[in-house]
C-alpha cells in the first residue's frame, strides 16, 4: 500500500512540473495566449499604442499664451506659443510667484482669441479652476492641459489664450475724487392688464 501512495505522490510531482510546458505547448498550437507570444518575440520591447484618431495632423493651430497680473506678483507661462494639431493633448506650465511680503488668495480667469476659438478649446486641467493661497516668496508652478476641438473653423491658425491674475478678497480701490456715480430714478410704468 505504501508502495502505490509513494507511486501516486511521485506521478503528481511529475505531472505539476510538467504543466507549464504542457500549457505552453497548448497555447503556442491554439494562439490562445496571443499577448504573451507577443512579447517573448521582442524581449523587452512596449507594444505600439494605436494611434489616436482624433488627432487632425493635416493642419497646425499655434496658440500664444498672454498674461495679465493685477497687483504687485510676477506670473508668466514657461512658453510664449505652442504649435499643436487639433484634437492633440498638450500641456503648458504656468510659473507663478508673490513678490509681496503678505499672504494672499488668487484666482485667473482666462479669456480667448478670436472669440470663436472658446467654445473649441477644451481644458482637461487648469489653475484657473480654483482659488490659491500663497504665502510671502512663494513660488508655485501650474499646469494647463488642453485639447483644440478637431472642429474649430479652418480658417483660425492662431489661438490667443490670456489669463488675468488678480487678487480674491484684496482691498478694491476708492472712487477718484469728485466723481461720485450718479442714480437716476427711473419712473415706475404700468402696463395694461397689470394688477
Amino acid at each position: 500500500m505504501v508502495g502505490k501512495l509513494g507511486v501516486i505522490t511521485l506521478g503528481m510531482f511529475a505531472f505539476g512540473y510538467a504543466l507549464v510546458p504542457i500549457y505552453n505547448a497548448i497555447c503556442e498550437m491554439t494562439g490562445i495566449n496571443v499577448l504573451a507570444l507577443a512579447e517573448r518575440e521582442v524581449p523587452g520591447a512596449r507594444p505600439a499604442l494605436p494611434a489616436n484618431t482624433q488627432v487632425d495632423r493635416t493642419r497646425s493651430i499655434t496658440v500664444e499664451f498672454d498674461v495679465n497680473a493685477r497687483g504687485p506678483w510676477q506670473f508668466k507661462p514657461a512658453v510664449r506659443s505652442l504649435q499643436v494639431h487639433p484634437g492633440e493633448l498638450n500641456t503648458v506650465m504656468y510659473e507663478f510667484q508673490n513678490v509681496q511680503n503678505r499672504t494672499m488668495a488668487a484666482q485667473a480667469i482666462p479669456s480667448y482669441a478670436p472669440k470663436q476659438s472658446a467654445a473649441h478649446f477644451n481644458k482637461l486641467e487648469c489653475f484657473c479652476f480654483n482659488q490659491y493661497t500663497l504665502a510671502p516668496g512663494e513660488k508655485k508652478a501650474w499646469p494647463v492641459a488642453f485639447v483644440i476641438d478637431p472642429k474649430l473653423p479652418k480658417d483660425v491658425t492662431t489661438i490667443t489664450l490670456s489669463y488675468t491674475f488678480f487678487e480674491v478678497g484684496g482691498k478694491v480701490p476708492a472712487a477718484p475724487e469728485g466723481h461720485a456715480p450718479q442714480v437716476r430714478a427711473v419712473p415706475a410704468v404700468s402696463l395694461p392688464g397689470a394688477v
